[in-house]
């Protein structure tokens, strides 16, 4: 299995006109992405032509969902339109809106997020690179061919740092691995992602990757003292980071002891997490995880 994306998927890409949207849309119909649509307000009615198939533009995600019973959409429009193009989504009645737009004002994503969560909609992002299951289905900027499908789950607020762990751990594969996002304020969390993973039984270990700011990897440890049975290993960003200065991502800033990096590692290490101090490290602790399951 995969969480939250799987083969069955019925993606439709919001800003898919666009030179972003267009882009990547062709990698993840590469992926195997079932791709159902576009939406580009005064657009419906077109189409765009790929290498191997024509994808219709619609003009509203709920003419989108009318027709192709659409149940992902792909966020790729501009900041100041995000907002609006998400509760459209949500309007609409998709359950899983992926979110990969950066610099998205926080209060906008306030707005989207409880709509959201008072409809029943689950949003991954924003600023985020999305999510894959390899060998099923692509949602986003992920490369696809860093690994194939395995019994890893990985969650990671980091980008880049999902792809490296990725080609770390490309022997062993993913079910899903998704990048939550680093912004102040997220659709889904570590722990929403957790839950997921340890519920699903093609996942054997979970690699969590956290970064400076927040509290959200100590929220996260304290569930995986009380609700994760599988083996987790970490890896913390910004070791080095100094205090008060923001990040590379929004949300990643550290004030006094609070949110730094060694305070995440001792949380996490206490509730029985192995932390790696670089991301191959952190990759040989998994590949250690892996081989003592297959012992036992």
């Amino acid at each position: 299995m995969a969480i939250f994306l799987t083969e069955n998927s019925r993606v439709v890409v919001q800003g898919m006109t666009g030179s972003e949207g267009q882009k990547h849309t062709t990698r993840m119909l590469a992926a195997g992405t079932n791709i159902v649509g576009g939406v580009t307000p005064g657009k419906g009615g077109q189409s765009v032509d790929f290498a191997k198939r024509s994808i219709p533009v619609y003009g509203s995600c709920a003419d989108a969902v009318k027709s192709t019973g659409a149940d992902v959409s792909v966020v790729f429009v501009p900041p100041k339109f995000t907002k609006g193009a998400v509760l459209e989504a949500i309007d609409a009645g998709i359950p899983l809106v992926v979110v990969i737009t950066e610099g998205v004002p926080v209060h906008d994503t306030a707005a989207f997020f409880a709509h959201a969560q008072a409809a029943g909609t689950r949003i991954i992002g924003p600023n985020s690179p999305g999510l894959i299951s390899p060998g099923r289905a692509n949602a986003g900027i992920i490369p696809a061919d860093i690994a194939g499908a395995g019994r890893i789950g990985l969650v990671s607020k980091s980008g880049t740092l999902t792809y490296q762990m990725m080609y770390e751990l490309r022997e062993y594969g993913f079910t899903t691995a998704i990048g939550i996002g680093g912004d102040p304020i997220i659709g889904t969390t570590h722990i929403d992602a957790l839950q997921a993973f340890q519920d699903d039984p093609d996942t054997d270990a979970i690699v969590m990757i956290g970064e400076i700011g927040g509290d959200a990897e100590e929220r996260a440890a304290a569930f995986i003292k009380d609700h994760v049975t599988k083996p987790v290993v970490g890896y913390v960003a910004g070791f080095t980071a100094p205090e008060g200065k923001t990040m590379g991502h929004a949300g990643a800033i550290v004030s006094g002891s609070s949110g730094t990096a060694a305070a995440k590692q001792d949380a996490l290490e206490a509730v029985g997490v192995k932390v790696g101090k670089t991301p191959s490290e952190a990759a040989q602790l998994m590949r250690d995880a892996l081989e003592q399951l297959l012992v036992h």
